[in-house]
């Protein structure tokens, strides 16, 4: 997982094994052997490459797939593929259970929904309508 996880990152972010090996102050050698299987980072290398792909130490230790795709590479911090849902006749999702743990989602809370040309997002009713609040306040203390 963590050396396909290594191997992905890299060609994803353009660099080469020694530009990695650079950044986080090891030989190109050593990075290869994480890349090959052979060995593994300490805790604090590890730390080292989620930090330089923006990720964390949790989605670089393990592996995401999604039905008709395969394997992911692991997502930026802070953002999350919680896998593929199918929309039911009358338009209604499951939003899974990992995602509604993490997010704090609960049977009858109050969701908005936008969208932009691509997707759809989710957005808790009372984070969206305390943000628009503070930006209406914003625009009539500027007048």
């Amino acid at each position: 997982m963590l050396k396909d996880n290594l191997v992905m990152l890299r060609k994803l972010n353009g660099y080469s094994q020694e530009q990695i090996a650079e950044k986080i102050g090891i030989s190109r050698q050593a990075y290869a052997k994480w890349e090959n299987g052979m060995t593994v980072p300490d805790i604090e290398k590890a730390s080292l490459l989620a930090q330089v792909y923006g990720t964390t130490l949790d989605s670089l230790a393990k592996q995401e797939y999604v039905d008709g795709i395969g394997k992911l590479p692991p997502a930026p911090h802070g953002k999350n593929i919680w896998g593929v849902v199918t929309l039911g006749d009358r338009g209604q999702i499951v939003i899974p259970k990992d995602a509604r743990d993490h997010l704090g989602i609960n049977g009858g809370d109050r969701l908005v929904v936008a969208s932009d040309e691509v997707g759809i997002a989710l957005i808790p009713a009372d984070c969206f309508e305390k943000k628009m609040r503070e930006l209406v306040d914003m625009l009539s203390e500027k007048r």
